[in-house]
């Protein structure tokens, strides 16, 4: 159904715009998708949460994680029914887990450690990490995206070590670890993605 919906407005952009070819069209039915499966992707999401009992928490793991989350990337997974169930388990599995552990001063300066380190390498190398249909070409893009990784990473971890709330700051530190995850080589070879950027140029080759 989302599919189909996505194809006619992309057919309707393309006799509005017939300048448009089939390569920029199915970039923006990509888009379309994203725009058109977000919205009940979110919706979910926050319901699912609340059904839990976890709907404060599954509000903080959705929006705090934005940012960090829009600049550096990440893999995306390949039919509507498999992004429904990540987002879900993403969001609202780190919101539950984050209310059953708790974590010692100790524990939780190790943690902050290990994230700051592994995300710092891991930004250096991959982000922002795109897609095929999403490509992030342009260097000051680029460049942008990662500065801007490094900088919401550097505040979820600041946040996370002097915030009070233990579940809000296990939520920071939970899901920045999945983040970071997300863009990495392995993320991607599991789910079958490919970085964009990498794919064009090795065709503008």
């Amino acid at each position: 159904m989302i599919d189909k919906i996505c194809e006619y407005l992309t057919s309707r952009i393309r006799k509005e715009m017939p300048n448009i070819d089939d390569e920029q069209a199915e970039v923006i039915m990509y888009g379309i998708q994203l725009i058109i499966g977000e919205i009940p992707k979110v919706f979910s999401v926050f319901i699912i949460g609340a059904i839990l009992g976890l709907w404060w928490q599954t509000l903080v793991a959705f929006w705090i994680l934005l940012p960090y989350k829009y600049a550096s990337g990440g893999f995306h997974l390949k039919t509507h029914i498999g992004c429904f169930i990540g987002t879900n388990l993403i969001y609202c599995g780190n919101a539950y887990l984050s209310t059953i552990v708790h974590l010692p001063t100790y524990t939780k300066i190790i943690f902050i450690v290990l994230n700051l380190i592994i995300g710092i390498i891991m930004i250096h190398k991959y982000a922002p990490a795109d897609t095929v249909n999403l490509p992030i070409l342009t260097k000051k893009e680029r460049k942008m995206k990662r500065n801007l990784s490094y900088i919401f990473l550097a505040i979820n971890m600041i946040i996370a070590i002097l915030i009070p709330s233990n579940p809000v700051s296990n939520i920071l530190i939970f899901g920045t670890a999945i983040q970071t995850f997300s863009i990495t080589k392995i993320a991607y070879k599991l789910t079958k993605n490919e970085y964009g950027y990498k794919v064009y140029l090795q065709e503008s080759i």
